[in-house]
Parts: structure tokens; sequence; C-alpha cells
């Protein structure tokens, strides 16, 4: 609790003594009104004094203008008690939502909380202790356990593990050591790191989560928008049908007190509280909870889309699959079963992988890695390099020397050696020779995510009705691709003005008040991010330019946390339509009895407190979010 909160929390207990004093000494005592008058003071003798301030601002029609108007004149009728209790318990009720929206903001908060305050900059083999805004690039850093990483770079020295539960809402540590990237908001747990700096700091991951964490609520939902509206219209209205209802019917019936008594009633319940400050509370609740699970969002407005969400177009690389080539199928020549073609297995990989062993192509990196075990340079000679084609290499094995070729068909084709006529249906062929012999063929291809399949299932589950795929990849390969994970459609070799077209088709072809998502993570995802309804970056291994450009960014690189994200969209779009109804419905309900005489001011209290305080438990709930 805040220093704010405890001084209200004494301000009001003060106020309810008090007011229990005025109650006992009622009737008994002359002065008994001095308990009340002192009661009013203690819990709400700041509400006139902002409603004044804000009068002279021209800012006239407010809830502290209400309150005012309200309570000055239940005294001056001498419904004194009323008075003071409708005071005391609408400090209350602010009392509880300043308490509410300091939770809401607890999960945002943490995220705050990873802006770093100093870098450890290493200047001629010194440590030096300076802004995080100071660091150049190839600037080298020192991280010791404990402090959080103030910038993005690599890893030159040292291992450590990570905590990057504030970025990716995962609580297991991510392992770092020499040559891994590293990003700025995590902690360092273990181990000291030395860094070279990549990035400046105005750069960096943290500085761009802070950003959109910072620009989330200055985007308004059209729910919030729409009570902004109904609250600057619907407030001038109350103000003038209480002030009808306190001088007209008293000029034919000449019962003032009982007039005025009811216009005050009502002044006190048409207080839009429950719907100004709910509405907006629950926005930010369920802003929290996508936080908390690796998901942020630049503003409410985007919540509700998402809430919406009917069609999720998908990019392939990066997205659907890591982005990073494996060895998945090892082909020798001759098959057969059992121990003998896994020893073939392992000549065929160890045999392409020494010949490959001097290029740093991507698919040469996977065949080693597929090895595990490193590459003896003693045993390779000359290698020669075929552009386009492949590698030839001489390979030393058992007193022996070889000649390795591995590449294309093509290169097979033209060193005369015949291949089987057959291509995998998703991946890259990998041709090895030794000797002029044929060896086999590794598949290298592009590994579909782990939790993919999951992340498609819940999101057929979650009542998405068209999934889609656009990829610039082969047919064959985006086919396969589709169908394993089990999408709808796939759409192969399109550029990034393709993708932006199909996108606009895909967007015509929508339902009336659906909205339409695509996910991507590089450059070339810009455009298409930019222009559907809800664009969705993978924040992990995303380009700079696909997290600006997307509405929502998840941090953890899972394509399931998008069935995570509707869920607590549509959650949170469900607590702000029950709160609209539900406010409405009972304030005209009230505000009619109290017109009427059938309710009293007290009546008018659950109206106005009553109904905020049920409005915000019920926004609270848009904070939990369990799978």
């Amino acid at each position: 609790m805040t220093k704010k909160q405890k001084k209200m929390v004494i301000r009001l207990a003060a106020s309810a003594l008090l007011l229990a004093g005025g109650i006992a000494a009622d009737g008994r005592w002359s002065l008994a009104w001095i308990f009340f008058i002192l009661s009013y003071l203690a819990a709400g003798y700041d509400i006139p004094l902002k409603a004044a301030r804000n009068i002279s601002k021209g800012q006239v029609f407010d809830e502290n203008f209400l309150m005012t108007v309200a309570t000055f004149g239940a005294i001056a009728v001498g419904a004194l008690e009323e008075a003071v209790a409708v005071m005391l318990f609408y400090q209350l009720g602010e009392l509880f939502n300043d308490y509410a929206v300091g939770k809401s903001r607890q999960s945002i908060a943490a995220l705050m909380d990873i802006n770093p305050e100093y870098a450890n900059l290493l200047r001629d083999g010194k440590e030096e202790q300076v802004d995080p805004y100071e660091v150049e690039i190839g600037d080298r850093i020192l991280i010791k356990p404990g402090e959080k990483v103030p910038l993005d770079g690599v890893v030159v020295k040292g291992t450590s593990s990570l905590d990057t539960k504030a970025l990716t809402g995962e609580s297991m540590p991510a392992d770092v050591k020499e040559g891994d990237p590293i990003v700025s908001g995590s902690i360092n747990l273990v181990g000291v790191l030395e860094v070279e700096v990549s990035r400046l700091f105005d750069d960096s991951t943290v500085a761009k989560i802070l950003e959109l964490v910072e620009n989330a609520s200055s985007r308004k939902a059209k729910a919030e928008n729409f009570i902004t509206r109904f609250a600057r219209v619907y407030t001038p209205v109350v103000v003038i049908l209480a002030l009808i209802l306190a001088v007209i019917p008293p000029i034919f019936t000449g019962s003032w007190g009982e007039w005025i008594y009811r216009a005050c009633s009502f002044l006190v319940v048409s207080c839009p509280c429950a719907l100004v400050i709910s509405v907006p509370l629950s926005f930010f609740g369920g802003l929290g909870a996508a936080s908390r699970e690796g998901i942020l969002l630049k503003g409410s407005n985007y919540l509700e889309a998402v809430a919406s969400l009917d069609t999720v177009v998908f990019d392939k690389t990066g997205t659907l699959t890591t982005g990073k080539f494996q060895v998945t199928q090892i082909c020798p020549a001759e098959g057969g079963t059992g121990e003998g073609r896994k020893k073939r297995e392992r000549e065929l990989l160890r045999a392409a992988a020494y010949a490959e062993c001097r290029s740093n192509h991507p698919i040469a990196l996977s065949v080693r890695e597929a090895m595990n075990e490193p590459v003896d340079l003693s045993l390779v000679g000359e290698v020669k390099e075929l552009a386009g084609k492949g590698v030839c290499a001489s390979v030393k094995d058992k007193d022996r020397w070889k000649t390795v070729c591995v590449g294309s068909r093509r290169l097979m084709e033209e060193l005369g050696i015949p291949v089987p006529d057959q291509s995998p249906a998703y991946g890259t062929a990998l041709f090895a020779a030794e000797d002029g012999q044929y060896l086999g063929c590794l598949v290298i291809s592009d590994t579909i995510r782990q939790d993919t399949k999951e992340a498609v299932a819940e999101l057929r589950k979650a009542g998405i009705r068209r999934m889609v795929m656009l990829t610039g990849d082969r047919e064959e390969a985006a086919k396969a691709v589709a169908d394993e994970i089990g999408l709808n459609e796939a759409y192969a070799g399109l550029l990034p003005g393709d993708k932006v077209a199909k996108v606009e088709e895909l967007l015509q072809s929508k339902q009336e008040g659906k909205t339409l998502g695509f996910v991507g993570d590089g450059i070339n995802d810009a455009p298409v991010l930019s222009r559907a309804d809800v664009g969705i970056a993978m924040g992990g291994i995303g380009s700079d330019a696909a997290v600006e450009a997307a509405d929502m960014v998840i941090m953890t690189d899972e394509p399931s946390k998008i069935a995570d994200a509707i869920a607590i969209a549509r959650k949170t779009v469900g607590i702000v339509k029950q709160n609209i109804v539900f406010a409405i419905g009972v304030k005209i309900l009230v505000l009619l009895l109290t017109a009427a005489g059938y309710a009293s001011m007290w009546a008018a209290v659950f109206g106005d407190v009553g109904v905020s305080v049920l409005a915000i438990l019920n926004a609270m709930r848009a904070l939990r979010y369990r799978k």
C-alpha cells in the first residue's frame, strides 16, 4: 500500500468513527451536527476543492462536481447523516479503485524494472561505470552476477544463465556462452560475462519494449472511447435533470426540501464512476495479463481487435519454422536396417562434414553440427569450392586419401555419378560421393517449431475459421509444412509485395466485424504486418522492422502464445461488456426510483459506490489468466 493510500485509510477510519459518534449523539445532544461536519471534512474535504479547481480550468461536469453539489444539497436540507455517508463511501470506492489500478500496474511495472541504470564499460583494461547511453557499438562491457544486461551484444568471454522472465514470461533461465547473442533487459544470474555491444541503447531490446509499454495506454479501444464520449454528454444531462427535479415539482407541490433531497440523491447515483473507472481498468488488466505471458500489445485497441480474430495468416520461415537448417534425413546409397544402416549413415555424415569443414554456409554448418564431433583438420587436404554446385575435398581415411564431393544433383551429373531420381518433399537434398562412388544423400531442412502444431490446434479450438501460410519458398516445401501442421491454405513463391496483395485479398473476404492477424518475423514481413488488422511479430528473433511495424509482439517466439492472447482479449472484452450493461442498467433503475421518490440517498449510495466497487472487482478478473 502506498503512502497516499495509507493516509486515505486513516482519514476514512477517522470519518467512520466521527459518523458513528454523530449517530450515537443524534437526538441526545443539540451539537451532534458537529460530529457529522467533522466526519464529512475528514472523508472529503478535498473533493469540493478539486471541483473548484476544475471549474476554474473550464472542466465543470465531473464526478467531483456531482459529489460536491449532491452532498452540499443534502446538508442544506438537513440530511447530514446521508451527506456524510455518501462522501465516506465515495472516497472508499476511490481508494479501492486506486488500489486496484496499482495491482493491475504491477505486471507492467515489472517490465519497467528492466530499465538498466548503468553499464560497466571496459576501457584500456579498466572497468568504468557509465550511463548506458554513453556506450558505443563495438565497446566491451562487463556484466556481473545479479546485474541487468544494459545493452544488446554478443558474449565474447564467460558463460552464465540469464533470467529473461520480464522479457519472455518464461521462468526457466536461458544459458549463454561465448559467441551467443545477449539481449538487454534480462538479468545475469551466475557467471561474469564480457559482452561486445552490437546496438546503441536507443535501439536496444529493452528500450523498444519500454517504448511499447509506455505508449500502450495512449491507444484507446472503441469501448473506452465510447465511455469517454458517453460521460461527456451524460454528466451535463443528469445535472440539468436534477436541477429540473429540484425546481419544477416543488413549484406545484411546495415540498422544496423533499424534492431537493430527491435531486441530490439523483446526482449521487448519476455519477458515471463505475463506467469511467472499470472499463479502462479492465483493458489495463488485460494488457498486464498478456505481458506476464510474454505478449506485448501496443494498445487496448489492439487487445479489442485480437478478441475478434477470425483469420490468422502466417509467414513460414522463422515463424512456423525455426529458421535454422538441420539434417532431418540421412539416406545412404545402400539402404537396409539395423546396425549396418546406422554405420553407413555415420560414414555418410562424416564424409560430408569433412568435405564441408572449411565452409561457413548455413547448410555446411548444419552438417557439421549433425556429426556432433570436432573435425580433425589434419585429415583434410585440398578443398575446391564449386560455386552454386558444392564442394570437393581430399579427405584422409585409414592412411589413404580419398576425394569426397558433396553438393547438388547438378554437381553429381557433371561428375558422371548416377543418383536416385527422387527429391524430398520438404528440404534440400545434399548428395555425396567418394572416389566417384555415390554414398547417399542428406536432407537439410528448416525444422518446424516445437509448438507450431499445438498452436494451430489451439487456434482452431479458439474458433479461428481460416489459417493461411504465405511464403517465398518452393510450392512443394510450403505444401509439406502446411499438411504437417494442419493449415487450411498455403501460397508459395511470394515476394513481399505479393504477400501484401494476398493479405488485401483475404481482408476483402473476411466476415464483417471480424479481424485478420498476420504473424511474421523478418524485414520482408514489415509491410504485411502494417497492413493487417493485427500485426503479430516474433520479438525474440524477429527483425527490428517487424517489431516496429507490429501491433503485438510475442517475446517467447512461440506461435501458441497467439491462442493465449485471444483468450485474454476475449475475457477482457467480455468483462468490459458486462460492466457497461450492469452499470448502466442499475443506474437507470435507481435513477427512476429516486426521481419517483421510492429510493433514498442510501439506495443512491449503492447505485454509485456499490456499482463502482462491483464493477472494479469484476474488472480485476482481467488480470488473472490461466490456460
